[in-house]
């Protein structure tokens, strides 16, 4: 008898990883600015009035917060592939950076395509540009005056 798993038995795993990983990459376009201008809110309310430290703690926490999500979301990646199966290897060349005369068929067939967390997050930046778009478009009104 085999050892381990039976074929797709991880689905639930790689499903709620796939969900944390668009929770993640959502929330470095959404959540992280709107926590950092609320902390950044927090500093000016206790001051009175604008500041520079309140424009300075904004920048500061978006960062921090940022790096976290991304790092977070970077080995939330990894995992993911670990657990599919994803050969793990050496970084590959962008496409633009290889010699055209390296290209051979057999080495352009051994590519895996996009990763996961790629596919989720190139997801997220269009949901997120169409949603302006709408907003924009359809919503935001005209701020010329009538």
């Amino acid at each position: 008898m085999a050892a381990g798993p039976a074929p797709g038995g991880f689905r639930p795993r790689r499903f709620a990883l796939a969900a944390l990983m668009t929770v993640l990459g959502v929330n470095i376009w959404t959540g992280a600015p709107v926590f950092a201008v609320w902390v950044g809110s927090k500093v000016q309310e206790a001051q009175g009035q604008l500041s520079m430290l309140a424009v300075f703690t904004v920048v500061v926490v978006l960062a921090v917060v940022v790096a976290v999500l991304a790092i977070a979301l970077s080995a939330t990646g990894a995992y993911y592939d670990r657990l599919t199966g994803r050969p793990q290897g050496a970084r590959q060349a962008a496409p633009w950076l290889r010699s055209m005369r390296g290209e051979r068929p057999q080495e352009i067939a051994k590519e895996h395509g996009l990763t996961s967390l790629e596919k989720i997050m190139v997801g997220s930046v269009v949901g997120g540009v169409l949603a302006f778009e709408i907003w924009f478009f359809f919503f935001a009104g005209s701020s010329l005056p009538t």
